[in-house]
């Protein structure tokens, strides 16, 4: 377009009057003027993130039971349900999640139900037996069943098929994606964290504990951390990113299966490679999967229920960092570690037991989720005759016999007691066997046991 003469004089005569008017002011008003604009044009210190106030998809929630909690948790969990052809697993999966966790966990936990299925009858009832089984954790503000009316879903039938799926096929992925995005939004800003499962798992003891542990270890930025290798479970959040993901997999709903735009969600916030924790703490228990009642048969291999070590006492030589004592590495189920300063040949980490076992199996994990502060030279060591030692700092035993020794900072040990350890073990001893300038992190010592 040709900039013309006239054109020229009217913007001209527009900056000249701002001028005047600019000028003409006060000068505090005048900074208070630019002040202002500033503020209205450019972001504040606090990150629009943070803020969480945007992207808000059209949607109306009904709360079908329970009352939001006023202060926020530290954890959500949040699964969709569905009608499913051969039965239902969502009682069992609620029943695990709360019997599993200590009072103080469920103080720190909130657990939301979105209802996603559109037959009213199936609704009704679910609700009931929900209300019915878990009337402590309603009254507890610990639990929230919601739903979201169908007006508000976008269309779920007649969609490309991508990936040459069929067309019900199609649907059923394309509203889960829906039915995930209505239950993120709905939780966002109740908490610091958000858990996603699905309504056929079983839970390993204590697992918020040992989430709170991992996200304590991290040192890198992170997106999503894993506590499961099976689809969308034990996927885990930063609860100001929750807006975030909620429109994204509404904006690609018909594209792909969810666990294909999770993967994507984290890659494009700049998470590239998996962070995965093992053992999982979360299995897989349907045996009936919810599109068209198929037989599934997923399980994760690396699921292992958090264990239950025998009565000891636990002390180390090696100076400890902090709040991080040696009976971290025995004790299941907190998420907690040992953590030592740089270690000397002869140090030690020993286990005394209360009353003497029969060592079958013998499990020593060592080092961070990133490797770091692996223990790399050392050995593993059972005794008989438990002593005081000589210097009063714990107790001992007058005998070892070596066990074997760690291979890349680990050790994996069965049959025990078939390889000359067959009699009653009052120790466990880790010894160093060459210095390190590394700190040492030990995350996990177990052992099983059998009568003698």
């Amino acid at each position: 377009m040709r900039w013309t003469y006239k054109k020229s004089v009217t913007m001209g005569a527009v900056f000249l009057l701002l001028a005047i008017l600019y000028f003409s002011l006060p000068l505090d008003l005048r900074s208070t003027w630019v002040e202002e604009w500033q503020v209205q044009t450019f972001s504040s210190d606090a990150s629009w993130i943070d803020k969480g106030g945007y992207l808000p998809l059209n949607v109306s929630y009904q709360l079908l039971a329970g009352t939001p909690p006023t202060e926020q948790k530290y954890l959500t969990i949040g699964l969709c349900s569905v009608s499913r052809p051969k039965g239902s697993y969502l009682i069992s999966t609620l029943s695990s999640i709360f019997s599993r966790s200590s009072p103080a966990e469920l103080n720190s936990m909130l657990v939301v139900v979105l209802l996603t299925d559109f037959d009213a009858q199936w609704r009704a009832t679910t609700l009931g037996e929900i209300t019915a089984n878990f009337p402590s954790q309603l009254k507890a503000n610990q639990l929230l069943v919601a739903h979201v009316p169908k007006q508000y879903y976008p269309p779920i039938t007649g969609l490309k098929r991508n990936f040459n799926d069929k067309a019900d096929r199609v649907t059923f992925r394309s509203k889960q994606n829906v039915d995930y995005s209505f239950l993120v939004q709905f939780c966002t800003g109740r908490s610091l964290h958000y858990l996603q499962l699905e309504d056929d798992v079983s839970c390993s003891h204590h697992f918020l504990s040992a989430i709170r542990g991992r996200v304590q270890q991290m040192e890198v930025p992170w997106a999503t951390l894993e506590f499961s290798a099976l689809g969308y479970i034990g996927k885990l959040y930063h609860s100001e990113h929750l807006p975030l993901l909620s429109r994204f997999l509404f904006l690609f709903y018909q594209e792909m299966p969810c666990d294909f735009l999770f993967s994507h969600f984290r890659v494009l916030l700049t998470q590239s490679e998996v962070i995965r924790f093992t053992p999982s703490l979360f299995q897989h228990t349907g045996s009936y999967s919810s599109f068209l009642g198929t037989f599934n048969k997923l399980k994760d291999d690396d699921y292992e229920d958090l264990y239950t070590n025998p009565a000891a006492d636990v002390y180390s030589d090696i100076p400890v960092y902090k709040e991080h004592v040696a009976a971290m590495a025995w004790s299941p189920g907190t998420g907690t570690f040992f953590w030592g300063r740089s270690p000397s040949s002869g140090n030690h980490l020993t286990v005394t037991f209360k009353h003497p076992v029969v060592v079958t199996s013998i499990t020593v994990v060592t080092g961070s989720a990133e490797g770091r502060d692996r223990l790399a030279s050392a050995t593993v060591e059972l005794g008989l005759h438990p002593v005081t030692e000589k210097t009063g700092s714990g107790t001992t035993c007058q005998e070892f016999y070596n066990v074997g020794d760690l291979q890349g900072g680990r050790m994996d040990m069965t049959d025990v007691h078939k390889k000359r350890f067959g009699h009653a073990s009052s120790c466990l001893k880790i010894r160093v066997t060459a210095k390190q300038n590394d700190w040492v992190i030990i995350k996990k010592i177990r052992i099983t046991t059998k009568e003698e």
